[in-house]
């Protein structure tokens, strides 16, 4: 047999190269080869300073609490990424412990990279995708999810990237958020209302949370007959009745003695000992063979002499007419039992289905009422910054509150290392969730999301999230049975529309207004009055009142009353509703802003030779040294600057030599060895180190500290 090789893959211009931001703070790229030093140098995230604000005391207990432990980091998301993950201080908080991504990234390309031509724009923006998914793939905890939200422009090829980073059994679903609230006109082909959001899960162990269930939701669950609990009518039979042999048979209708068999292919939906249970609810059953294998094995879809045998049908054990007495006298008492008599008891079969414990499943198709659109974005963005327009799609804090829903609990880590305007961390903040917020552009930090975030913390954001409405009843209302608030809003648009509107333009046939004939209705009500026996009038008198209405309803002046505003306000008065607004947000918490440190390495761009930079000095570059090698840093310590297992790590701001090597040596622990780094190594110095202490070693900074291989 023939051996196939390759792999499934999309490939595009220099896609075997690391990208290299080379801007200050904007999006300015550059392809390099993946073990430049400036691509893998590990930089410092340096505080810039600590926001706090204290939780109000009138806040409600059912909350979740507000967190402290967020980090705004302004730079590339490249090294804030690579510095959670790779630094031992974030990596122990952050590594393997993120349980959601959700990324929004520059995916109008023809605005963000627009001095590239058309191919390497498309192949800068896919290596960035790829570059940030694969940096991201070991901060994800085991039932983390990454969701990355895209416009048409990019989403085909993004699918193909994260296959090939994240696993194509990763993939978890493609969910279309309906972004349009009206359709475009000046579309020059198709209206574009929607985008795309691309989920996949770290793990087969991801579980995505249900949603809270709502009363469109519970809207077809009633109770006619009177159950405590409602229910709609449902299906009493199930698919694979050739691999449930025994689940088909036959079940003796109590009214009309019908044998009732499963569809061709269905089963009955469980176990037999419950369904006589139920039945005999209606009347006493007993199991019987009814000889019935043929039918039982055409149903199946097997041969006869393959069909389970011995399955008993679920029959009535005692004669029909007795059956009928007692299922309509257990019909008649309402709360019928979990199997239903359709049609009044002569009908079929069917099977109450509860309202369930547990919440709605997500579905992957998200209209703008749920989770709002683009105008109710700007809206927000526009209400925290009024003199401000900076952002052209901002995302609605509803949107993310339904991603932020179903892949997150409260106190898991969020992050969104494109956090344009703080959109995600703001939402994260307000739901109790923990979260890690990059951005490369300062400007945009400092006008946008880190003064939105501090307005968050203050509780002076009433905007997006902060509160939640639901439609409810008016006060003293009692809405009708299964007419739930949003529908009784609806009706009474409707009404309006219907008996409050002129006609269409151009149409000449106005609607004609409601009337009735009092006269005629009042003598109605008179004689069924006089047919129940409630009248208190004799005969003569309810005559004489029966010829007055008479003649008052052949009056043309009183044949017809125009009731249609009385209707109206009637209908109205029945079905009014209001929003009930609860707040669930109320101030406090904290996060930390960071900024993406200076590289301590500069690149000579002719002959690639790497050299300190005038930020490598001191602390500074000790600490860079630290997070570069993997070390634990260790500033309090006086020779010592960081700790990785039995190792130790000595930084030299300058030469070492004999009297450095025997210093270190002095201090070293039984089974400790050092790793000593500097700017200037002695040979004799390396010489006596290795005599001293065999297996400790002396690096030359930089050339020591990356791969042979540099820029060429």
């Amino acid at each position: 047999m023939a051996r196939h090789t390759g792999r499934l893959e999309l490939t595009w211009t220099d896609k075997d190269r690391a990208l290299l931001s080379t801007g200050d703070g904007k999006y300015d790229y550059t392809f390099t080869d993946h073990d430049d030093p400036r691509v893998r140098e590990v930089r410092l995230l340096r505080e810039v300073d600590r926001i706090e604000a204290p939780t109000p005391a009138d806040r409600p207990n059912d909350l979740p609490e507000p967190t402290v432990d967020n980090l705004l980091i302004t730079g590339d998301a490249m090294h804030a990424l690579d510095a959670l993950a790779k630094t031992p201080e974030w990596a122990a908080k952050y590594r393997g412990k993120v349980k959601l991504v959700y990324i929004d990234p520059p995916f109008n390309t023809g605005q963000a990279f627009t001095q590239y031509e058309d191919n390497i724009e498309h192949s800068i923006w896919l290596t960035m995708l790829r570059d940030r998914l694969r940096q991201i793939k070991p901060l994800l905890s085991k039932d983390g999810s990454v969701w990355v939200h895209l416009d048409h422009v990019e989403v085909h090829r993004c699918r193909s990237v994260m296959d090939e980073i994240l696993g194509s059994d990763n993939f978890a679903a493609e969910v279309a958020w309906q972004k349009a609230d009206s359709t475009r006109n000046d579309a020059k082909t198709l209206s574009v209302d929607h985008d795309t959001l691309l989920v996949y899960r770290a793990s087969p162990e991801w579980s995505p949370n249900r949603l809270p269930r709502t009363a469109e939701s519970d809207a077809r669950f009633s109770s006619p007959d009177r159950d405590p609990r409602p229910w709609f009518d449902d299906n009493p039979t199930a698919p694979g009745a050739k691999t449930h042999q025994g689940m088909v048979y036959a079940i003796e209708h109590p009214m009309t003695g019908e044998l009732v068999y499963p569809a061709r292919g269905r089963c009955w939906w469980t176990q037999q000992s419950q369904i006589l249970e139920i039945m005999n609810e209606y009347a006493p059953y007993e199991l019987r063979d009814l000889g019935d294998v043929h039918k039982r094995a055409e149903l199946c879809g097997v041969k006869p002499d393959d069909v389970r045998q011995n399955v008993m049908a679920v029959a009535l054990s005692v004669p029909l007419a007795e059956a009928r007495v007692c299922a309509r006298e257990r019909y008649d008492q309402g709360a019928w039992p979990q199997i239903l008599l359709r049609s009044g008891g002569e009908g079929g079969l069917g099977r109450k289905a509860y309202v369930p414990n547990k919440g709605l499943v997500a579905s992957t198709w998200w209209t703008n009422d749920l989770v709002g659109h683009n105008r109710e974005a700007k809206a927000e963005v526009k209400a925290i910054f009024p003199n401000l327009n900076a952002f052209a799609t901002p995302k609605p804090e509803r949107l993310l509150e339904r991603v932020i829903q179903i892949g997150s609990d409260p106190g898991d880590i969020v992050l969104d290392c494109f956090a344009g305007s703080g959109t995600t961390a703001a939402v994260a903040h307000k739901m109790g969730r923990r979260w890690v917020t990059s951005e490369l552009i300062a400007d945009t930090v400092e006008a946008f999301t880190k003064a939105r975030l501090i307005r968050v913390l203050k509780g002076d954001d009433p905007g997006g999230v902060t509160t939640s409405s639901v439609r409810v009843a008016a006060n003293g209302v009692s809405l009708p049975l299964d007419v739930d608030p949003k529908a009784a809003q609806q009706f009474q648009t409707t009404l309006g529309r219907v008996l409050g509107n002129p006609p269409a333009e151009g149409d000449d046939l106005e609607a004609p207004p409601l009337t009735l004939n009092p006269a005629k209705v009042l003598a109605g009500a008179v004689r069924d009055a006089q047919k129940r026996g409630e009248l208190s009038l004799g005969a003569d008198d309810i005559a004489t009142l029966l010829t007055l209405l008479r003649q008052v309803g052949n009056d043309g002046a009183l044949s017809e009353v125009d009731i249609t505003k009385s209707v109206k306000t009637e209908l109205n008065r029945r079905t009014r509703t209001r929003d009930a607004v609860t707040v669930k947000w109320h101030g406090g918490g904290g996060f930390t802003h960071l900024e993406v440190a200076p590289s301590m390495y500069e690149v000579d761009d002719e002959d690639g030779d790497v050299y300190l930079s005038p930020e490598a000095v001191n602390g500074v570059w000790s600490r860079s040294v630290a997070a570069q090698l993997k070390f634990t840093f260790t500033p309090d310590h006086p020779v010592f600057c960081g700790v990785r297992g039995r190792q130790r790590l000595v930084v030299v701001d300058g030469v070492a030599d004999e009297i450095v090597v025997r210093t270190v040596v002095e201090q070293l622990g039984v089974k400790e060895r050092a790793v000593v780094v500097a700017k200037v190594v002695l040979p004799e110095a390396q010489t006596l180190l290795t005599e001293l202490s065999p297996g400790s070693r002396l690096r030359k900074a930089p050339r020591d500290l990356f791969p042979k291989r540099t820029v060429k």
